[in-house]
């Protein structure tokens, strides 16, 4: 358990004044079981003619602002800063919650439960190789039965052994394919990738946009930035959380914020301007994340 303190800054800069479309911030998490959130404060300039809040389709916390059409501005800076407290379910929950009808794969999940999991289910993107299914069933390739529990752990030690991480700061994710291709990718590509091949065995997976906060060992990565990673539906100890860029299960050092199908519904600032094409001059983003330990 750990008192959190996050402050995530965006800053867009321009070289002409320009006007600003309605923008969408997913930037505020819930209170849960895991998670205790003690106070948020967000801060915009210039300051929206108006500013509400409601929930999107998978329920996350979701802050629209709007800007007078006649206001002109050289910069668009947002700061938002979070105090927590996290209570991590550590990496032993799962074995002693997973039902026994799930304990080894194949398995397939009730009818009451496919109803809303199918579409989480699904193949999200195109694998016209099929070398995404094959780096999958690699996982489930050995004599006698698999467990579900050691196969996803498996998967997600190897994304995090056997590729190499870089930073990214444009727009965009690589589909899983690309990924396998390139040996390399950011947090949401080896998110991405994973959704992919866990779906791949018939699971229900989901996008998860958050933080990250070290625990000390200096060999965490993904930090001064969002981070992202995936859960995963498992039946009886439900949406368990793993980040195969560091190889962390069920939440450890994880800060979730939103829950999405696919990483292009998963933006922490989503907005526009108005103003000629070359006006964009340049984004900041940084995130500085503290922990403090409670006994």
């Amino acid at each position: 358990m750990a008192r959190i303190s996050i402050t995530h800054t965006t800053e867009y800069s321009y070289r002409n004044p320009v006007g600003l479309t309605r923008h969408s911030m997913m930037l505020r998490p819930d209170d849960s079981h895991d998670l205790r959130l003690h106070h948020a404060v967000l801060k915009i300039d210039p300051e929206p003619a108006t500013l509400r809040w409601t929930h999107d389709v998978f329920n996350n916390a979701i802050c629209v602002v709007e800007w007078p059409q006649t206001m002109r501005t050289n910069r668009l800076r947002i700061v938002s800063t979070l105090d927590l407290t996290h209570h991590p379910e550590g990496p032993s929950l799962p074995a002693y919650s997973l039902d026994p009808a799930a304990e080894f794969l194949p398995f397939s999940y009730s009818a009451q439960e496919i109803a809303d999991l199918a579409r989480l289910a699904e193949r999200q993107l195109p694998d016209p190789e099929r070398a995404v299914d094959a780096w999958a069933r690699r996982f489930i390739s050995g004599p006698g039965p698999i467990r579900t529990l050691d196969a996803i752990g498996a998967m997600t030690r190897a994304i995090r052994a056997e590729f190499a991480y870089g930073a990214r700061f444009e727009e965009g994710t690589q589909t899983a394919a690309q990924t396998l291709a390139l040996g390399t990718g950011t947090c949401r590509d080896f998110a991405v990738l994973m959704m992919e091949a866990v779906r791949n065995l018939g699971l229900a997976a989901r996008f998860v946009t958050g933080y990250l906060y070290d625990d000390t060992s200096g060999t965490t990565r993904g930090g001064g930035s969002t981070h992202a990673w995936c859960s995963i539906y498992l039946p009886g100890a439900g949406w368990v959380e793993y980040d195969p860029t560091n190889g962390l299960m069920a939440g450890n050092n994880l800060i979730r914020v939103g829950v999405t199908r696919s990483a292009e519904q998963a933006i922490p600032v989503a907005g526009g301007y108005f103003g000629d094409a070359n006006d964009f001059a340049n984004l900041f983003v940084d995130v500085t994340v503290s922990a403090v330990p409670i006994r």
